[in-house]
């Protein structure tokens, strides 16, 4: 057993503060997280129908409540030295740099879809959303990729309009859908 000089208790006393200002950061946020969504949510238009009694201000009202009691919790944990695992990244190795062009082709590809939905509706741009992706993670079948992500948009498409009745943009494909 070894015994630490007084100094480099200090050091290690020093470090583990300073490493977990970080946390105590983040107990800030969810508090003030937590004060905004109640204070927005306390702006909601209490609208009151016979399909929904309550109407939609309690499920922010419940969330801001919930991160304010998550934050002292956190703190108070923190507080007593605990820490989360460090990242065994499962079957990564660690290592290993970024993949910069994956990363890069998938920033892309979602933009490309935030400037064409409205222009080409969400049955294409989603289609190049889906094939841009598979594409970008490595897929190299096009073709089957490209009827996958058709298939994909389509029943997106439909399954939000005939399921919950949320009309996604047609685009250019307005009236034939």
């Amino acid at each position: 057993m070894s015994v630490r000089a007084p100094e480099e208790l200090d050091s290690a006393v020093r470090d583990s503060l300073g490493a977990d200002r970080a946390q105590y950061g983040l107990c800030a946020f969810l508090s003030l997280l937590g004060v905004l969504v109640i204070l927005d949510a306390g702006q909601i238009v209490h609208l009151t129908s016979s399909n929904d009694p309550i109407g939609p201000r309690p499920v922010p009202m419940i969330l801001g409540v919930l991160l304010l009691v998550v934050a002292p919790v956190y703190a108070v944990d923190v507080a007593r030295g605990g820490r989360g695992e460090p990242e065994t990244g499962e079957d990564i190795d660690l290592s290993t740099r970024i993949d910069w062009r994956t990363v890069l082709l998938l920033i892309g590809v979602f933009a490309v879809n935030a400037v064409l939905i409205d222009r080409l509706g969400w049955v294409i741009s989603g289609a190049l959303l889906f094939w841009g992706s598979a594409f970008a993670l490595g897929s190299r079948h096009y073709v089957r990729d490209l009827a996958i992500a058709v298939t994909l948009s389509l029943v997106t498409f439909y399954g939000f309009a005939v399921g919950l009745g949320v009309n996604l943009p047609a685009g250019v494909l307005q009236g034939i859908l």
